[in-house]
C-alpha cells in the first residue's frame, strides 16, 4: 500500500507538470502521437489499479485473519467448556489461568489432578447411582483452596472422598522441621520457606467387607530457598485394604500397578512396593494396614518431566486397578460376624491415619489448612475391642497372616 501510494504521489506530480507542457497538449494536432503526459495518466491509471490491488489483498488478508482469531476463540471456548465437563467444579487457580501458564508444570499438574478427581468421582458415582457427591469449594485465606467431593451413605460406599487441594504461602516452622527430619536441606531466608503444594487424594470405604478400602495420593511440591533456588518434588502412591483376602483381586491389583509403573522403568513396582510395603506399617501392632500397593516420596529425578509423566500414568490407573473389584463384590452376601471384623479393621485403619501419616501430619501443621478435608480419610464407623483375637485357620486369621508378612503378588 504504502508503495502503491508513493508512485501515485509521483505520477501526479508528472501529470500536473509545467504550463508549456500543458499547452502543447492542447495544441495537438488529430491524428499526431500523444504528449509525453498521456504516458503520466498511464501510469496514474496503473498505480491506481496496484493500489486496488493491493487494498483488496489487504482486505483479503484482514478478513481471514478476523475469521482465524474467531475460529482460535470458539476453539478456546470449546476446550474450556470440555474442560468444565471433566472437573467437579472450577480449578482453584482458574481455567484461564491454567491455560495462559499450560507450559508450566504446575499448571500441568493442576489440571491432571483435576481431571484424576472428575474421572474417579465419576466412575464410583456410576457403582452407586442412588447417591451423589457432595462438591465443596473452598478457599485458604494464606493462599489458595480446594474442592472436596465426599459421598456418604449410599448403597456400596459408606463413604467415599475424593480431594483437590492447590495451596501455597509460607512453610510453618512445624512443616519443615518434618520435612528437615526426612533429609530435606531447606534454607529458609528471615524464617520464611515460600511453598506451593497441591495434590489429589482419596480414600473409599465401601459397605460391604469383602469389597477392599482403597486409598490414593498423588502430589508435588515446590519450595523456594533464601537464594532463589527451588527445591522440587513428587510423592504418591494407590494402596488397597482387603478386610478379607481375596487373591485373585490382590493379583489384579498389583498387576494393574507393575503395568503403569513398568511403562518407565522396570525397577519402579518393585521399589515402590516395598516402599509402600514399609510405609504403611502401624509399629504398634506389628501389621501393614493393607496388603499395598505402590507408594513413593520426595522423587525429584531423574528430570521434572519424567516424574511428571510416570505421576500421570498411575493417577490413570486408579479407575482400573479398582473399579473392577468393587463390581464385582458389591453384592455379595456377608453375615454379621464379619461386618464386626470390618469395623474392627477400620478401626487399625484410623489408627495409622492419625499416628503415621505424613500427609495427615502436614495438612494438621500448615496454618489455614481445611481439617474437614484432611480428616475425610476417616471412615464413618469403626470398632475398638479389647483384646480382639480371631480364631486360627479363619478368614480373619489369613489376612492378619498376610499383613503381617507381606506377599509378592506379582512374580
Amino acid at each position: 500500500m504504502a508503495a502503491a501510494a508513493q508512485l501515485l504521489r509521483g505520477t501526479v506530480r508528472a501529470a500536473r507538470g509545467p504550463p508549456a507542457l500543458a499547452a502543447a497538449v492542447g495544441r495537438r494536432a488529430l491524428g499526431s502521437a500523444p504528449p509525453r503526459v498521456s504516458a503520466g495518466r498511464g501510469c496514474r491509471r496503473a498505480a491506481l489499479a496496484a493500489a486496488g490491488a493491493l487494498g483488496g489483498l489487504w482486505l483479503g488478508l484482514w478478513r481471514r485473519h478476523q475469521a482465524a482469531m474467531a475460529a482460535s476463540e470458539d476453539d478456546e471456548k470449546e476446550e474450556e467448556e470440555e474442560l468444565r465437563q471433566r472437573f467437579m467444579a472450577p480449578p482453584v487457580s482458574g481455567l484461564r489461568e491454567l491455560r495462559r501458564r499450560r507450559r508450566e508444570l504446575r499448571s500441568r499438574m493442576e489440571l491432571l489432578i483435576m481431571e484424576t478427581q472428575g474421572e474417579v468421582c465419576r466412575a464410583l458415582a456410576a457403582l452407586d447411582p442412588g447417591a451423589t457427591f457432595a462438591v465443596d469449594t473452598w478457599e485458604r485465606k494464606e493462599g489458595g483452596g480446594g474442592i472436596s467431593c465426599v459421598l456418604q451413605d449410599g448403597e456400596v460406599f459408606e463413604k467415599a472422598g475424593v480431594n483437590v487441594s492447590v495451596v501455597f504461602g509460607l512453610l510453618s516452622e512445624e512443616a519443615a522441621r518434618q520435612m528437615r527430619s526426612r533429609g530435606k536441606s531447606l534454607k529458609a531466608k528471615d524464617g520464611k520457606l515460600p511453598f506451593c503444594a497441591m495434590g489429589v487424594s482419596s480414600v473409599i470405604h465401601p459397605k460391604n467387607p469383602h469389597v477392599p478400602t482403597m486409598h490414593f495420593n498423588y502430589r508435588y511440591f515446590e519450595i523456594e530457598e533464601a537464594d532463589g533456588t527451588k527445591q522440587w518434588w513428587f510423592g504418591g502412591g494407590t494402596d488397597l485394604t482387603p478386610t478379607y483376602l481375596n487373591e485373585e483381586d490382590a493379583i489384579h491389583f498389583h498387576k494393574t500397578l507393575k503395568e503403569a509403573c513398568d511403562k518407565h522403568d522396570l525397577k519402579l513396582y518393585p521399589k515402590y512396593k516395598k516402599w509402600c510395603d514399609d510405609y504403611f506399617y502401624i509399629k504398634h501392632r506389628d501389621e501393614r494396614r493393607g496388603i499395598g500397593g505402590i507408594f513413593f516420596d520426595d522423587v525429584d529425578s531423574p528430570s521434572k518431566e519424567e516424574v511428571f509423566q510416570f505421576v500421570k500414568s498411575c493417577a490413570k490407573a486408579v479407575v482400573p486397578c479398582y473399579v473392577p473389584i468393587v463390581k464385582k463384590h458389591c453384592h455379595d452376601s456377608f453375615t454379621p460376624e464379619e461386618k464386626l471384623w470390618q469395623q474392627l479393621r477400620r478401626g487399625r485403619y484410623v489408627e495409622f491415619n492419625l499416628v503415621y501419616d505424613r500427609g495427615t501430619k502436614f495438612g494438621l501443621l500448615t496454618p489455614g489448612s481445611r481439617i474437614e478435608s484432611i480428616l475425610m480419610s476417616l471412615p464413618l464407623t469403626a470398632r475398638w475391642e479389647y483384646m480382639h483375637t480371631p480364631p486360627e485357620s479363619s478368614k480373619e486369621a489369613e489376612i492378619l497372616e498376610v499383613l503381617r508378612n507381606p506377599k509378592d503378588w506379582v512374580h
